[in-house]
């Protein structure tokens, strides 16, 4: 017998929640899911937060799709993925990442299998933040230019330890969400050249930040800090930011806008430009 692939399994895990009679999701306060990372956990559009996806709360259970594009000087990349969450304290999340050399020509397709589990804290009714870990398994699917230019490894495993915590009245009376994130990786461009090279294979630890401030409970704005590592000697791997703006129109759609600065990638310098992702909930 063939066994389970990782979306198999969620695909399972779903079904298992239908049948057990598990709520669906609707008891959460809107936006407390944040939108959907470019690698397909709950969080901002480049950095996974400690919440969990959707609006499932005790017992209750969410599935989500989504689907990103960034498009920067001489790169594009289009996400496309599903998430599902449980309980509020299990996030479970595959997306297919396409990143297309608009410039150099040619494309880099990756996978990634991710699991988040709330550890402790609550984003809103605890003094103490929400933490939560995760867990992401990625694979590359086109490792002939990654190898070429000094990757080791076809597929590679981050794991990340996330804090949340939504402060009252804090600007001009409005809600501000603060995220720190520290993860242990071997990717290079999140994966997207492969995973560590044959002068460094050791984990690094890195830092991404996250700050929104709500402006009501359908709009915000935020901007965000992804630490790189930079193990590929052929070039520099650069640090990424982002400016953004979410819509959430109600708790079953929502849209994101950013301005992202990518730094340099594959030895092309500024890459800057635009980022777009919308998401469905139930």
């Amino acid at each position: 017998m063939r066994a389970l692939t990782p979306f198999s399994r969620l695909i399972l895990v779903f079904i298992s929640l239908l049948l057990s009679g598990a709520a669906i999701a609707g008891s959460k306060i809107i936006a407390t899911g944040g939108v959907t990372t470019i690698e397909g956990n709950a969080g901002g559009g480049i950095v996974p937060w400690a919440v969990i996806n959707g609006y499932a709360s005790s017992d209750e259970w969410s599935v989500l799709a989504f689907g990103s594009r960034a498009q920067v000087d001489d790169f594009s990349l289009n996400v496309a993925g599903v998430a599902l969450s449980f309980d509020n304290n299990w996030e479970f999340s595959y997306a297919r990442q396409q990143f297309k050399l608009d410039t150099l020509g040619g494309e880099l397709r990756q996978d990634i299998f991710s699991v988040k589990y709330h550890l402790a804290g609550e984003l809103l009714y605890t003094a103490m933040p929400q933490i939560s870990v995760g867990i992401q398994h990625k694979r590359h699917l086109d490792f002939d230019l990654p190898q070429a230019v000094g990757a080791r490894s076809a597929s590679g495993t981050d794991v990340y330890l996330a804090a949340s915590k939504l402060l009252f009245h804090q600007v001009a009376g409005r809600n501000l969400l603060l995220n720190g994130t520290i993860r242990a990786t071997k990717a290079n461009q999140t994966g997207l050249l492969g995973f560590g090279s044959a002068q460094d294979n050791d984990y690094q630890l890195l830092f991404e930040g996250s700050a929104a401030l709500l402006l009501n409970y359908n709009w915000a704005i935020g901007a965000e800090f992804k630490q790189k590592p930079n193990q590929l000697g052929f070039a520099n791997e650069q640090h990424w930011r982002d400016i953004f703006v979410a819509w959430f129109i109600n708790k079953h759609v929502s849209a994101t806008a950013a301005y992202v600065d990518l730094g340099s990638i594959a030895g092309l310098g500024k890459q800057r430009g635009l980022y777009f992702s919308v998401e469905a909930t139930w």
